[in-house]
């Protein structure tokens, strides 16, 4: 498999078979995923990664507060404006019509948000973290090691779903797993291996043309 058809493949998956990913794998795939370029090579990422029994105790955990905390970051703008607002609410409309959630199904779409909380069944969780006094600069070079993580896993079969989702329990995941007092969570991620009948997994998210956020100059 070549980069492009790991790009291709790879979306977000919400909902995953229960079968085991050996840890030897997850290492190799974390290992190789430092290789992602950062600033002045300060690599600051941190990972922490849950399966079996630890993973079902912090899953058990979480769902116990279903409610969240308060988050440490926003992980969208306030108000947000176009056009940013359309592509989330349109994403947001292609993800439930795949199983049959109407807009007007409140409690229907906050169980399904609910999922996360369980890394929609997935038999790894992953948690990205990075020291607090650290920059903009940086969270996107964490960004950069989660694509590698991504990619990393379609390679080998496996596949993901990113989760901002998790930045609403920042206290519960730091408690959990014993961060450092100076350090962040930022996302977690799902990972294992997809559930191919599931009607969500067929949700390939649109993407604007080029021409709308692309411009080459002083080519041929």
């Amino acid at each position: 498999m070549d980069v492009s058809e790991a790009i291709a493949r790879r979306i977000s998956i919400r909902a995953f078979r229960p079968d085991p990913v050996p840890g030897a794998m997850v290492a190799d795939i974390l290992v190789r995923a430092a290789q992602a370029p950062s600033g002045g090579n300060l690599q600051p990422w941190r990972v922490y990664g849950l399966a079996g029994a630890p993973l079902a105790e912090f899953k058990a955990l979480a769902t116990a507060n279903p409610f969240g905390e308060e988050p440490e970051y926003e992980v969208y703008p306030p108000n947000l404006w176009e056009p940013f607002r359309t592509r989330r609410f349109q994403n947001g409309e292609d993800l439930y019509a795949t199983i049959g959630i109407p807009r007007e199904d409140k409690p229907a779409r906050l169980r399904q948000l609910a999922k996360n909380a369980e890394f929609f069944g997935a038999p790894v969780g992953l948690f990205f973290c990075l020291d607090r006094k650290l920059g903009p600069p940086q969270w996107a070079d964490l960004g950069m090691f989660m694509q590698n993580v991504m990619l990393l896993a379609v390679e080998r079969g496996l596949d993901t779903c990113p989760q901002e989702y998790w930045a609403r329990y920042p206290k519960t995941v730091a408690g959990f797993l014993g961060m450092p007092d100076d350090h962040m969570l930022f996302a977690g991620m799902a990972l294992g291996y997809r559930d191919v009948e599931a009607p969500i997994n067929r949700l390939q998210a649109s993407r604007d043309g080029f021409e709308v956020w692309g411009e080459l100059r002083g080519f041929d």
